[in-house]
């Protein structure tokens, strides 16, 4: 059989085609409480307004969007989520909002059709981000906490490691850990760490001052008086009693540094006197200086009768100056402290002998010369000049005849031996001598007198002063014994040397002695 198997076309049946599809259904009508709606839940950060539309992969998005700024703010810090961050977050939340409520004002595929529900659900889902903007600044204040703490931990480091060096090489730390401290008190008063502050200066105070609770006062000075000028920089509030803790340790220890400096004799104690006296004039340690320098003065009073006077001589008269110049008015002791300075200088002056006496006997017969010559000027009636005078022409002898020096010269005068003195030099001569008698005396020059050649003076039978000339001449008495002469000259000639010529002449009783001062090349004498 062939053709429709049913024979649907010869019978005339026609079946008509199928209907493409459904029509569309006509847009929903505008709901102004479902774009609101959609708005308000998509401003919550999770998309649920999009949620709310079915429209997952927006979501999604927000999702994205939202996890970005939580890694971005995570974990909290101090200085709070970056402004630009913050600036794109909201301009893509404002969009996702705008966007939402113009898909949701049409749309039919709302999960929840009744929009005010939908809304009131928005509205309080919006509390969600609000609590979490409320903890991150819970958080973020936790966090400026903690690194204040960690800069109060780095601050009171850095007053540990100053405090184990000296306080010259550990100040620049102290000063960083005192600027941070300072910082916390003045920026952040309110936070834990400035709470702490007031403790921590308590142990900043005891660091610097180690020194002292060590005893060691000449180098707990410094830092002490460092401490003095905390104050310029923290608040009296913050420091309380610790403003005037330092006053009486320095006062203490400027007084131990200078007292023990002035009983071993060095030079720094008058000022660390004079920095207490006028900076602590009222103090109970400014009281002790005048004490402290009557009995330094007492002690080397005592040291002229020991075995180096001529060291308490300089001594004394270093006490002189420095106790002169001691700033005592405003303490109320400037009176005795200028009495104690003129024992000091007297006592000085008289000691002068005696440490010439002293120069003469160990030999150093230049520095007692000196030292005689300047006591016999300076003290014309002392009851020593006299012998000092002779003290210093035994000494200038004995530099070039050091047997002269073996015994200290003494005021003796005259004696049972006469010794005749001339002057066959054409210069004038300064005849000095020691022996049982010491003195000195000066002759004219020869007015008709020449310098002897050096070979007439080797002939056999020279005999100066034997010319039948009116030689200046001069006779003294002598004790029998060694007399030791030195002839220099006074008015050089250019045929004269002004090296001084010696003799040493063993005086004996029943004799009549000559002592002839004549020039060859140098200056020379017999007898």
């Amino acid at each position: 059989m062939s053709g429709d198997q049913y024979g649907m076309h010869d019978r005339g049946f026609h079946v008509p085609p199928m209907p493409p599809g459904p029509p569309p259904a006509p847009p929903a009508p505008p709901d102004g409480a479902r774009a609101v709606a959609v708005a308000v839940l998509n401003l919550g950060g999770l998309g649920l307004g999009y949620a709310l539309l079915r429209r997952w992969v927006l979501v999604l998005l927000c999702w994205a969007a939202t996890a970005v700024l939580l890694l971005v703010a995570l974990p909290a810090d101090p200085d709070g989520v970056p402004v630009a961050a913050l600036v794109l977050y909201t301009v893509f939340l404002a969009g996702a909002a705008a966007h939402g409520a113009l898909t949701g004002l049409r749309s039919r595929t709302a999960i929840v059709r009744r929009a005010p529900l939908a809304l009131m659900l928005g509205l309080v889902l919006l509390a969600v981000p609000a609590g979490g903007v409320v903890l991150y600044d819970d958080a973020r204040e936790e966090a400026t906490e903690q690194m204040l703490l960690d800069r109060l931990d780095e601050a009171d480091r850095l007053v540990t490691a100053s405090g184990k060096k000296d306080f010259g090489s550990g100040r620049a730390g102290y000063r960083e850990a005192l600027e941070a401290y300072e910082e916390l008190r003045s920026d952040h008063p309110d936070s834990r760490a400035a709470q702490r502050v007031p403790t921590r200066m308590k142990t900043f105070y005891t660091t610097v001052a180690a020194p002292y609770e060590d005893a060691d006062y000449c180098t707990a000075v410094a830092p002490l008086t460092y401490l003095r000028t905390v104050p310029e920089d923290m608040p009296s509030t913050d420091l309380g009693s610790l403003e005037k803790w330092p006053d009486d340790r320095l006062a203490t220890s400027l007084y131990e540094c200078a007292s023990r400096g002035l009983a071993s004799g060095q030079s720094t104690w008058a000022s660390q006197f004079g920095e207490l006296l006028t900076t602590f004039p009222d103090s109970e340690q400014a009281a002790k200086v005048q004490p402290a320098v009557a009995a330094a003065v007492t002690r080397e009073v005592k040291g002229l009768s020991g075995t180096e006077p001529c060291t308490a001589v300089e001594r004394l008269r270093d006490l002189g100056s420095r106790i002169a110049d001691l700033p005592g008015d405003e303490a109320g002791i400037e009176a005795a402290l200028t009495k104690d300075a003129g024992r000091a200088t007297s006592s000085a002056d008289s000691g002068t002998y005696t440490c010439g006496v002293d120069q003469y006997r160990d030999g150093d017969f230049e520095a007692a010369r000196t030292t005689m010559n300047e006591y016999a000027s300076a003290h014309r009636t002392a009851g020593n000049a006299a012998r000092a005078k002779k003290i210093a022409i035994a000494a200038e002898i004995a530099q070039t005849l050091p047997a002269a020096g073996r015994t200290l010269p003494t005021t003796r005068s005259g004696g049972s031996i006469s010794v005749t003195v001339k002057n066959d030099s054409p210069d004038e001569v300064t005849v000095l001598y020691t022996g049982p008698v010491t003195g000195s005396l000066t002759l004219k020059a020869c007015g008709g007198c020449k310098a002897y050649s050096l070979g007439s003076t080797l002939t056999p039978g020279f005999e100066p002063c034997s010319g039948g000339k009116n030689y200046p001449q001069r006779t003294i008495s002598l004790p029998p014994g060694t007399t030791y002469f030195v002839h220099k000259s006074t008015s050089s000639t250019s045929s004269t040397s002004s090296t001084p010529a010696t003799d040493t002449a063993k005086l004996e009783s029943g004799y009549v002695y000559t002592e002839c001062a004549y020039t060859t090349n140098s200056l020379g004498s017999g007898i």
